[in-house]
């Protein structure tokens, strides 16, 4: 079986724990395209704003690809759970005819995509967008520029290391805006 192990953040910079448990290089783009926003805040990213599947606020971004080494699904997914820091519940699956995801969208497009790609499964992180869980306020570029701001210094050094490390296929509005944003760009010389 292959098992195609889907990334967008800081697995692609950051293998960690999965590295002995992958084969080859990640294969930029070559992965389906789907919603992401930087919209998780993330307690391993010492709460600052993480590249999530976001449906509502995200815009199609290219993904990357990786082989898994596993020929069982079921180790696959424990893997990538081990990595993410997450219950496996919430690692995501497909098969062209089976699948466990928390968004429906998701889960047809990567089936879609497996349909063409060489892999006979995929796997991918299910993380939340709990940008308004996390802050009481509703997600917005406004309110998580707010947000970022409130960050100490320990803080927004690994925020801004996080945003400016994705791969530059994740274009998020997000990411778009603190681009042009003097008081974001002000921190690359910190």
């Amino acid at each position: 079986m292959q098992i195609a192990i889907i990334g967008w953040g800081s697995l692609i910079w950051d293998l960690e724990i999965l590295a002995p448990h992958v084969n080859g290089g990640w294969q930029m783009g070559a992965g389906p395209d789907l919603p992401m926003e930087f919209s998780r805040v993330s307690p391993k990213r010492k709460m600052g704003l993480a590249v999530c599947l976001d449906p509502v606020h995200g815009v199609p971004c290219k993904t990357n690809v990786i082989c898994s080494s596993r020929q069982a699904l079921s180790e696959a997914v424990e893997d990538v759970a081990r990595r993410e820091r997450a219950p496996v519940p919430q690692i995501a699956w497909a098969t062209k005819d089976k699948a466990h995801g928390a968004l429906p969208a998701v889960v047809d497009a990567v089936q879609a995509w497996l349909i063409d790609s060489p892999y006979d499964a995929a796997i991918w992180t299910d993380l939340d967008a709990n940008f308004e869980g996390m802050t009481g306020q509703p997600f917005g570029i406004a309110a998580a520029i707010a947000h970022l701001k409130t960050l100490d210094t320990e803080q927004i050094a690994e925020a801004h290391r996080y945003i400016q490390e994705a791969p530059a296929a994740t274009d998020t509005p997000l990411r778009r805006t603190l681009s042009k944003n003097a008081w974001w760009q002000s921190l690359e010389a910190t």
